[in-house]
């Protein structure tokens, strides 16, 4: 039994922070749900940028669907949810075994979205509609325009992966919107047990922002550990939310509990450990979403052991520290939300330009 294996069996899930066709292709998904017990793969734009712009796997859909007026975001979904369709075949076992808590793989809506709630959501349902599987899930970023979208998007039946989560009061909203998105189906007399949900943190870009602020200040013993003291706090709010009276009455109508799953967890700064963003923030019913470098990293030598409850007075005492010292983490939750949606707009952008640049080399005979 590997380490990634003993994750598993400690309660939490390891999906798949990368997404191409090779690696159905070749066998290598499925090995990896056999081998490490993968349960799942997340896919954003700029992993599939990678994957159009620098090879060859999309290529001839791009030749076929470019002798149609099709522009280059409906060349793209439409590659793109054929792929995620064929990905939640591959883990449809693992779905199935886990009673349909685990074994997704989820599609971004378009970045360009992000503050448009109304097109989020027409979005959302028609990439729900067209990939049709149980176990997909459609990405909605964590944005205040958001929020409308994640609750309607719930009532409608949708499984939703929210992304972009930095900070705790954005993440206690999210929490509500799902919540009430079920309080609203169950009035309309629909069933609630098929419906799932996860809230991603994104964990190593708050320490980006912040380490270098922190030493600035003189503040030392603060400095890479406010993401992982966010997250273990995010995982208190969690027990408290889904613990609750509110919950427990959906809980008995069959409803799921929304995971929390830890995401940007490869480590950025080279003076960490590589499975920093794993060893620390362990715990039931969660998820880490982790890039294959840091797969293989953890499988060589990440250590397991229940850490998110550990240190909670500790984790307080830090964040208190910090806000002490004129560190807002909503204000900084705020700004990562920005960066983070001009960096997909960004990947975005660069797969649109990949693909108009093979489309025309295909209408020029090329």
């Amino acid at each position: 039994m590997n380490s990634l294996n003993k994750l598993h069996k400690a309660g939490q899930s390891i999906w798949l922070d990368f997404f191409d066709r090779e690696i159905m292709d070749s066998g290598k998904l499925k090995k990896m749900i056999d081998e490490i017990d993968l349960a799942g793969i997340t896919s954003n734009p700029s992993i599939f940028e990678k994957a159009v712009a620098a090879g060859s796997d999309y290529d001839e859909d791009i030749r076929k669907l470019s002798q149609t007026v099709k522009k280059g975001e409906e060349i793209f979904f439409d590659f793109a949810v054929k792929d995620i369709r064929r990905a939640t075949d591959i883990l449809r076992p693992v779905y199935d075994a886990s009673g349909g808590t685990d074994g997704f793989v989820s599609l971004e809506v378009s970045p360009f979205l992000a503050k448009d709630g109304a097109g989020t959501l027409k979005q959302a349902l028609k990439l729900w509609h067209e990939v049709n599987r149980k176990n997909v899930m459609i990405k909605i970023p964590g944005t205040k325009e958001g929020l409308t979208a994640i609750r309607k998007a719930t009532a409608a039946g949708v499984n939703v992966n929210i992304t972009l989560l930095f900070g705790l009061e954005r993440y206690r909203e999210v929490t509500n919107a799902y919540i009430s998105g079920l309080e609203d189906r169950l009035k309309e007399g629909k069933s609630i047990s098929d419906i799932f949900s996860v809230a991603s943190f994104f964990l190593s870009r708050i320490d980006v922002l912040l380490d270098s602020q922190l030493k600035a200040k003189g503040l030392n013993d603060l400095v890479g550990e406010v993401a992982i003291d966010s997250a273990k706090m995010a995982y208190q709010i969690y027990k408290e939310v889904f613990n609750n009276e509110r919950f427990k009455k959906l809980e008995a109508k069959g409803a799921h509990k929304q995971k929390v799953l830890w995401a940007s967890t490869s480590t950025k700064d080279p003076s960490y450990s590589d499975v920093k963003y794993v060893e620390t923030l362990i715990g039931p019913n969660t998820i880490n979403t982790l890039p294959l470098a840091t797969i293989e990293a953890f499988k060589d030598h990440g250590k397991v052991d229940q850490t998110l409850d550990s240190g909670i007075d500790k984790v307080k005492a830090r964040l208190k520290k910090l806000e002490d010292n004129g560190f807002d983490l909503d204000k900084v939750s705020d700004q990562l939300v920005e960066e983070g949606i001009e960096k997909f707009n960004d990947a975005f952008n660069k797969l649109l330009k990949a693909i108009e640049v093979k489309s025309a080399k295909v209408k020029a005979g090329a």
